[in-house]
This record gives C-alpha cells, sequence and structure tokens, in this order.
C-alpha cells in the first residue's frame, strides 16, 4: 500500500482550515457543504475504501456534488488529508482521572490509540512527522503528556516516554490490520494457512539444525494456531514497555 505524508499542503491555508480560523461559505444556491461534512465524507470513504481511494474526485461523488465544488471549502489531497487525521485524532476518550496512577494513564492512552487505528485503519499508512498541526491533534499531545506530568521526568524524557508508547502502539497495530487484511482478501484465515503449511514444513526443516526455532515455532504455532498473534504481540509489548518506563521513573526517583 502506497504511504501518504501530512503536512504537504500550504501552510496558511492548512492552518486557517485545521482552526477554521476561516471557512469559505458555499455559493448561494450551490451545494449545501462545509469543511466538517467533506472532511467527514472522506473519512467514510477511506475507512471503507482504503487509503489508495481516497481522491477529491471520490469524494465528491460520495457528497454527490461535482468534484470543483469541494475546491470552495478545501484547496486540495494534502489539505484533506490533513483535516482528516486531525479529526479522527479528537475521537479518543479523555476522561480527566484514570485510575492506576501515571502507569494506568499511559496505558489507557495506547488502548484508545489502538482502539483508533482499528477504527481508521488507513491511518497507519500516513507518515505524520511532520503532523498536522490542528487543535485535535495538539489536544491529543497534551493529554499523552499529562498523563507523565509530575513523576520526576525531564521534559525531553515526557516527549520520549508519549513519543515511545505511540511508535509502540503504532507498530502493534500495523501488524494486526495486516494480518486482518491478508485474511480477508485471500479468504484464507491464519490457522487455515498454519495448517496448510505445517505437513510441509515438517518435513523440510530439520530440527537439529534449527532446535530454538522448532521448540518455540511449535509452541506458538500450537497456542497461536498461526504464525502470530498480533493481541496478544499488543498486550505482552504494551506492559513490556511500561516495565522500561517504570524503571526509568523508578530511578529518576531514588536519584532525586
Amino acid at each position: 500500500m502506497t504511504t501518504e505524508y501530512t503536512g504537504g499542503g500550504d501552510p496558511a491555508r492548512s492552518l486557517a482550515l485545521l482552526w477554521r480560523t476561516r471557512e469559505k461559505s458555499g455559493r448561494k444556491g450551490g451545494p449545501d457543504l462545509s469543511v466538517d461534512r467533506v472532511v467527514r465524507a472522506a473519512v467514510e470513504l477511506t475507512d471503507a475504501d482504503g487509503l489508495a481511494a481516497l481522491s477529491m474526485r471520490r469524494v465528491a461523488q460520495r457528497l454527490g456534488v461535482g468534484t470543483m465544488s469541494l475546491y470552495t471549502y478545501v484547496p486540495g489531497k494534502a489539505e484533506l488529508l490533513d483535516l482528516m487525521l486531525d479529526t479522527v485524532c479528537g475521537e479518543p476518550a479523555r476522561p480527566a482521572e484514570v485510575p492506576g496512577g501515571w502507569r494506568g494513564r499511559l496505558e489507557f492512552v495506547a488502548r484508545e490509540k489502538w482502539a483508533l487505528y482499528q477504527r481508521h485503519p488507513w491511518m497507519l499508512y500516513v507518515a505524520t512527522s511532520r503532523p498536522p498541526l490542528g487543535p485535535n491533534v495538539a489536544g491529543a499531545y497534551e493529554y499523552e503528556l499529562a498523563a507523565v506530568e509530575g513523576i520526576g521526568l525531564t521534559d525531553l524524557e515526557m516527549d520520549s516516554v508519549v513519543t515511545l508508547v505511540a511508535g509502540f502502539v503504532h507498530g502493534a497495530a500495523r501488524g494486526a490490520v495486516d494480518a486482518a487484511q491478508v485474511a480477508q482478501r485471500t479468504g484464507v484465515s491464519d490457522e487455515q494457512w498454519w495448517w496448510a503449511h505445517a505437513p510441509y514444513l515438517a518435513k523440510v526443516m530439520d530440527p537439529s539444525r534449527y532446535p530454538l526455532s522448532a521448540r518455540v515455532g511449535a509452541a506458538a504455532g500450537e497456542e497461536y494456531g498461526a504464525a502470530s498473534a498480533p493481541q496478544q504481540a499488543f498486550e505482552f509489548g504494551l506492559q513490556r514497555v511500561l516495565d522500561g518506563v517504570e524503571a526509568l521513573v523508578t530511578r529518576r526517583t531514588a536519584a532525586s
């Protein structure tokens, strides 16, 4: 799947749209549109058909209007993609109180991100090294930093911790979505794929040459019924990431 990139639009136009400081009105007698309605249609289209389907023409078709009508509200696909990302980043719950201290708060953030990727898997194929600088992206960053505020970390460490958690969730979710999509596109479940290959693998793979692979792979295959288990990998990995952060916090507390 082709990777798209955020931050490619005109800065002034993008920021004006993201923060809704200027929104053009439709022509009198024209289609009943708004920036929000265009963005919602784009998100619905991409949720249903994938990132490759996203175009101004397809969004216009979904809205039942001419393509040129959209340009009154959104200058182009680059700005639209930024708007889509910022919009969906406003979906996760952000309660003021989460039990479990900083670890519970950070785990909550991670699980909300995981759920967001399941709802909008196309997000996993959008590179955000230049993120949309909109209110929802800013709000998400603020909430994530608040999860580790006041626990003894420096500002740079706080940023690194939320980046670490976000990167882990992104990678785990990408694996889960890829696994789901390959099963859907091939019509073969992971379990069916695994057991179809297992008899032939047993004939060609010499356990004496690959003793660890044979032993551990057999145990994992029997447990998962597949070559991997994305949900289990997420659960295991999240706790290990949090363990690492806890070790850092403990060192900082001991040194203070």
